[in-house]
């Protein structure tokens, strides 16, 4: 299969601190080259995801209240990456921030897209270990509650529904082969 797609612009419809709002406008799509159809999608500079693994084995999530759904949401600490970091300097930072733990060492373990046909973020999934206590403050947007799991309790939180995170279910979709999980 080859891609017959030509983009011929390019437009910021809006930006924020987090993300832009694109629309592409391109030809050559199917059987119409007359057609000028537009592609609409949110561009960032993608985002890294943490799985901080304590000492005792335990892994640690953060509780967080999600305003789009309306609910509270159990995620594996993660961030977007801002114009002047790199995904491992976002890894630590996230992990400070929203734990309050630093990891001695930070190992990147995969990577994938959270919604391919919305947004062309990456999101690099990580392993923390080695892990420490920090004293870097807090994001003043973010109210979170620190939680241990071990790793089959994180398997019955996803099966139960308590886990509804798509990002933390997809890194934990990578990252359970370390834990020998099925």
């Amino acid at each position: 299969m080859k891609s017959s797609w030509k983009k011929l612009s390019t437009e910021i419809l809006h930006r924020n601190n987090w993300w832009s709002y694109f629309v592409d406008r391109f030809n050559g799509v199917g059987n119409d080259n007359l057609k000028t159809p537009e592609y609409h999608y949110v561009h960032t500079n993608g985002s890294s995801l943490i799985i901080p693994v304590n000492n005792d084995g335990k892994i640690i999530l953060v509780k967080q209240y999600r305003y789009l759904n309306k609910k509270f949401s159990i995620e594996f600490p993660c961030g977007g990456v801002k114009d002047d970091h790199t995904f491992i300097e976002t890894a630590d930072l996230e992990l400070q921030e929203e734990t309050k733990f630093k990891s001695g060492q930070l190992t990147k373990i995969g990577e994938f897209n959270p919604f391919n046909g919305v947004t062309d973020e990456i999101c690099n999934v990580f392993m923390g270990t080695k892990l420490s206590d920090s004293f870097l403050e807090s994001d003043d947007t973010e109210e979170l509650e620190v939680h241990f799991y071990y790793p089959d309790e994180i398997n019955q939180l996803i099966s139960s529904g308590e886990i509804w995170d798509g990002m933390t279910i997809a890194a934990w979709g990578i990252a359970k082969v370390y834990f020998q999980l099925k």
